[in-house]
C-alpha cells in the first residue's frame, strides 16, 4: 500500500488544470507574445478535456493559443518540462495536441517566427459585411476614445469562412455548452465588433467579439430572429460592448417589416440582464410607457406597441414595463410600493395558481388518504416565502438596471 500511494502522489505531480494550462492572447505587436499582461485563460475547458478539465502526463504544461488581432491567425504550440514515459508501468500522457486539433481549423503556425511574419501583413486586414454602428469608448489609461464598429457578415464574404472558424473557437473556451453552427445554413446573420487602432501610422482593426442569429420561420410570412451566440472576448469586458452590440442587432431587425419579434436560445443570467439593459433603453420613450400609464398597470397597448415598433415580445415587454414602474414608484410611500409588489406577485404567483388548481383537480379524482399525501407535499408557507425571496431578487435586478440606465 505504501508503494501505491508513492505511486498515486506521483501520478498526481502530472496532472495540470486545463483553465489555467491554456494560454490565449490576442497579439497586435510582436513584444505581446512576451508580455504576461496580455495573456488571459478559459473560463471552462471540460468540452475538450472532460468534466475534470485535468490534462494527465505532464509538468509544467502551457497550451498556447495565440491569436492575431485582426484576422485571429493562429500560433498553437505544447510546452512542457517534463512529461510521463515508459517509467510509469504502461500509463501514457493524454494526447493534447490532437484534442485541441479537433476544435481549431488546420492553416495555424507552430513557430513563432511564422506567426511574426504573419502579423506584419496585418494591415491588410479589414472587417467584413457591411459597417451598421460607430461608437467610441473612452479608455482611462490611455486617456483617449477608441473607436469601435459592429459589421454584419455572411457566408458569401471573401475570406469570412475561414475567420469565423478560428473565431468560433473562443466559444468551446467561454460558453459553458457551446457547439459550432452550420454554416452552410443561409439563415445564419453574423454580427461582429471591431476595435481601430493605430500601428505605424495605420490604421488597424482587432476583433472584440461577435453573436450569431439565426432567422426562423413563422408562418405565414414572418421571421424571428434568435440569438445563438454571444461572446465578447474577455480583455474587452465590462466596457459596455455586449449593449452596443445588442442593441444595434435589434436595430437592424427593427428596420424588417418582416421580422415579428427577436428571441434569444437558452439566454444565460448575464445575457438576460444584458438584455433587460437594452429592452428598458428602447423602450422607455415609447408614449405607452409614460410614468402616469405604468402606474396604470399593465396593457396590451404595451405589447402591442413594443412589438410593432420594436420587435420586443409579450414576454420581454413585461419585464420592462414591471422595471420601469419600479422607476415611476415611490417606494417609501406606503400605498405606491404595496401596489407595485401586488402588480408583480400577481404575475410572479401563476406557478403557483397552476398547483392551487391541480389540487382542486385532486380533490374531486383522489381517495382522502391519497389527498392527504398530495397535500402534505404541499407547504403554503414556504411558497409564499418563496414568492418573496422571488420578489425581493427581482427588484434587485430591476435596480441594477436603472442604476446603469442613469448612466447613459
Amino acid at each position: 500500500m505504501a508503494g501505491l500511494s508513492a505511486m498515486e502522489k506521483k501520478l498526481a505531480e502530472y496532472k495540470c488544470n486545463t483553465n489555467e494550462a491554456i494560454h490565449l492572447k490576442l497579439v497586435r505587436f510582436p513584444e505581446d507574445l512576451e508580455d504576461d499582461s496580455t495573456t488571459f485563460h478559459p473560463e471552462f475547458s471540460h468540452q475538450v478535456f472532460g468534466d475534470d478539465e485535468v490534462a494527465f502526463g505532464y509538468k509544467g504544461l502551457k497550451i498556447l493559443l495565440y491569436y492575431i488581432a485582426g484576422n485571429l491567425s493562429t500560433l498553437f504550440r505544447v510546452d512542457y518540462t517534463s512529461k510521463v514515459n515508459e517509467n510509469f508501468d504502461c500509463v501514457e500522457a493524454d494526447d493534447v495536441e490532437t484534442k485541441i486539433r479537433e476544435i481549431i481549423p488546420p492553416g495555424f503556425s507552430r513557430s513563432t517566427d511564422d506567426f511574426v511574419s504573419l502579423l506584419e501583413k496585418e494591415v491588410n486586414f479589414k472587417p467584413f459585411g457591411i459597417l451598421l454602428h460607430t461608437y467610441s469608448v473612452h479608455n482611462e489609461e490611455a486617456g483617449e476614445d477608441i473607436t469601435y464598429q459592429i459589421y454584419k457578415a455572411d457566408m458569401t464574404c471573401s475570406g469570412f469562412r475561414e475567420y469565423h472558424e478560428r473565431l468560433q473557437t473562443f466559444l468551446m473556451w467561454f460558453i459553458e455548452t457551446a457547439s459550432f453552427i452550420d454554416v452552410d445554413d443561409e439563415r445564419w446573420n453574423y454580427f461582429l465588433v471591431f476595435e481601430k487602432y493605430n500601428k505605424d501610422g495605420a490604421t488597424l482593426f482587432a476583433t472584440v467579439g461577435y453573436m450569431t442569429v439565426y432567422n426562423y420561420y413563422v408562418y405565414p410570412d414572418k421571421t424571428r430572429p434568435r440569438v445563438s451566440q454571444m461572446l465578447i472576448l474577455p480583455p474587452f469586458q465590462g466596457e459596455g460592448h455586449g449593449a452596443q452590440l445588442l442593441e444595434t442587432v435589434h436595430r437592424y431587425y427593427m428596420s424588417s417589416p418582416t421580422v415579428l419579434d427577436i428571441t434569444a436560445e437558452d439566454p444565460s443570467e448575464n445575457y438576460v440582464k444584458l438584455r433587460d439593459f437594452v429592452l428598458v433603453k428602447l423602450c422607455q420613450d415609447l408614449p405607452c410607457f409614460s410614468p402616469e400609464k405604468l402606474k396604470q398597470g399593465f396593457s396590451q397597448d404595451m405589447v402591442t406597441e413594443a412589438q410593432q415598433k420594436l420587435k420586443v415580445n409579450k414576454q420581454h415587454t413585461r419585464r420592462v414595463y414591471e422595471i420601469l414602474r419600479l422607476r415611476a414608484t415611490d417606494m417609501g410611500n406606503p400605498e405606491q410600493s404595496r401596489n407595485y409588489r401586488l402588480d408583480v406577485k400577481r404575475r410572479l404567483m401563476g406557478p403557483y395558481k397552476k398547483k392551487q388548481r391541480e389540487i382542486a383537480k385532486m380533490r374531486r379524482c383522489l381517495r382522502p388518504e391519497e389527498l392527504t399525501n398530495q397535500l402534505n407535499q404541499i407547504d403554503l408557507n414556504l411558497q409564499h416565502k418563496q414568492l418573496e425571496e422571488t420578489f425581493q431578487q427581482l427588484v434587485s435586478d430591476y435596480r441594477r438596471v436603472l442604476e446603469r440606465l442613469a448612466q447613459v
